[in-house]
């Protein structure tokens, strides 16, 4: 049993699914070219979530003694059904599969998901579990401010401080939030521009612009300001880690260094509990969700709000706003 690894070269540890082999005959140099563009064809979140979901198929696919690549149509059935009865949400269990049939599209293999058995599967999943995503909770403008309450006077307080704010008032996807260099930033007298060069709705790198007010309660510009100058930095990423002794890694004599997507929702959780919050309910789209909400709260217009967030689609926001209002002009309010 055999499966494509980043090499080309076929093994049993190491399943991934953007590869091309060396099979085709290409000069090893030629070879990762090819290899870098194709990597280039998904964003870097999908990519490590495809690794991800064809690891754990051929772990599978080891256990049961099956082939992964190629796979039978009754042997992905059966691998998202393990997973449906492992407690995996649908949306993940959807994922699993795309990642399958992107692995042997590229390998050149039959696409065992095109397969009625296999639809059927899906269906019956969605079904059965739901396909209701587990939002986090929104980090409104008054859940920030307790958060902010919350931080030191450190330096990674002032980090700290700082991504808040701004991944709140730029209604940031964190993805968005870590990849921001200094050279993004622009000072305005209004403000803060900020340029956001590729996003989830952007992979094509067209980039765009968000405008950050300077705020009279929040004050995300200052904040931002106010760490960027006690850290010393003057180029490169704008959020970094920060050593427990207090010193920014990579500022001198490294490569610059970014703060991960993950490390976004730990600050987010961490800083939730420190504010006597379940930390469990918040994460990274907090601060997202937190500011479109808020906005809706207030009475924001909905294209201005997508303005801000990024949104194409009006449905997504539309569903912010309909929870926000819900309790606004409620038809029961006069008799309930």
């Amino acid at each position: 049993m055999t499966n494509l690894t980043e090499s080309g070269v076929q093994s049993d540890t190491g399943p991934l699914p953007i590869l091309v082999e060396e099979a085709v005959g290409l000069p090893t140099q030629m070879a990762a070219i090819v290899r870098a563009y194709q990597r280039a064809s998904k964003a870097d979140a999908t990519v490590r979530a495809y690794r991800t979901d064809m690891a754990l198929f051929g772990e599978w696919c080891r256990r049961c003694d099956v082939p992964s690549l190629p796979a039978s149509p009754e042997s992905v059935a059966a691998f998202l059904v393990s997973e449906a009865e492992a407690g995996r949400a649908s949306s993940t269990i959807g994922r699993r599969c795309a990642a399958i049939r992107y692995a042997h599209k590229l390998a050149g293999a039959a696409d065992p998901t095109d397969d009625e058995g296999v639809r059927a599967t899906l269906e019956g999943i969605r079904r059965k579990v739901g396909v209701a995503p587990a939002q986090k909770a929104a980090a409104t403008a008054e859940v920030l401010a307790r958060m902010l309450m919350r931080t030191q006077d450190t330096l990674a307080g002032k980090r700290d401080r700082a991504l808040l704010a701004l991944g709140f008032a730029g209604a940031f996807r964190r993805s968005e939030l870590v990849a921001l260099d200094v050279g993004d930033l622009e000072a305005d007298r209004e403000g803060l521009r900020v340029r956001v060069r590729r996003s989830k709705t952007d992979q094509d790198g067209r980039g765009f612009e968000k405008t950050i007010p300077h705020g009279r309660f929040l004050r995300p510009v200052a904040l931002v300001r106010d760490w960027l100058d006690a850290a010393g930095i003057v180029e490169g990423p704008v959020f970094r880690p920060v050593s427990r002794s207090g010193h920014v890694r990579g500022l001198t004599g490294a490569a610059p260094r970014r703060l991960t997507s993950q490390a976004v929702a730990n600050i987010v959780k961490r800083y939730a509990h420190l504010a006597g919050l379940d930390a469990s309910a918040y994460g990274g789209h907090s601060l997202r969700a937190g500011y479109i909400t808020t906005a809706a709260e207030y009475g924001a217009d909905l294209a201005r709000i997508m303005d801000q967030s990024g949104h194409r689609d009006p449905r997504t926001v539309v569903g912010y706003i309909r929870r926000a209002n819900a309790f606004k002009d409620h038809s029961g309010a006069g008799f309930l």
